[in-house]
């Protein structure tokens, strides 16, 4: 789970009942506890809020797809070169796309992916946000406008990063590896 961090996971048996009741409902539907759940509950009022911003950004039903959603945290975080969140967030880009190749691609070079021009500008620009934020200007939303997006879709591009961009600094700091199980997530198409 940790590689030698310096952050111990929580129990589950040691936590709020709404924290451990938010763990075990992930745990019914996945088959098993990712271990960012138990790294963050280390500290329940920091896991409620994480995931609080995690919900309303990724969840939602409005602007970008469930898919885009994910294309955003793939994409930042390898370059941020997170294992964790690639691998992750690479399995529920799999089973969300329906694609067992997309989130390998990704990562490594998501121009080489078969996207829409509307998917490029938004990697674009959540790529180059991430990774050259003082570069960011009023050309790259009306880059992202031209493409598609509204005000509020632009918004969520820039607010997936960052909350990504914080999560991929909390597993570098803390050792966080990816569950076995997201490995194999995805891998073969349903039919």
């Amino acid at each position: 789970m940790f590689a030698d961090g310096p952050f111990p996971p929580a129990e589950l048996s040691d936590l709020p009942e709404d924290v451990r009741a938010r763990i075990l409902a992930v745990q019914e539907r996945a088959g098993f506890v990712p271990n960012v759940f138990l790294l963050l509950a280390r500290r329940p009022a920091e896991f409620r809020a994480f995931f609080a911003w995690h919900d309303a950004l990724m969840e939602k039903e409005e602007g970008l797809s469930r898919v885009e959603r994910e294309m955003i945290v793939v994409a930042t975080s390898a370059r941020n070169r997170c294992l964790y969140c690639v691998v992750a967030h690479g399995a529920i880009l799999r089973v969300r796309a329906k694609d067992p190749e997309i989130s390998d691609i990704l990562a490594v070079d998501w121009r080489r992916a078969d996207l829409s021009p509307r998917q490029r500008a938004m990697l674009a620009y959540a790529e180059k946000l991430a990774m050259r934020p003082w570069e960011v200007g009023p050309e790259d939303a009306d880059a992202l406008r031209a493409a598609g997006f509204d005000r509020e879709a632009i918004w969520d591009i820039g607010a997936i990063t960052a909350l990504f961009a914080a999560s991929n600094r909390l597993a570098h700091m803390s050792g966080l590896r990816p569950n076995p199980e997201f490995h194999r997530l995805g891998r073969r198409p349903r039919g």
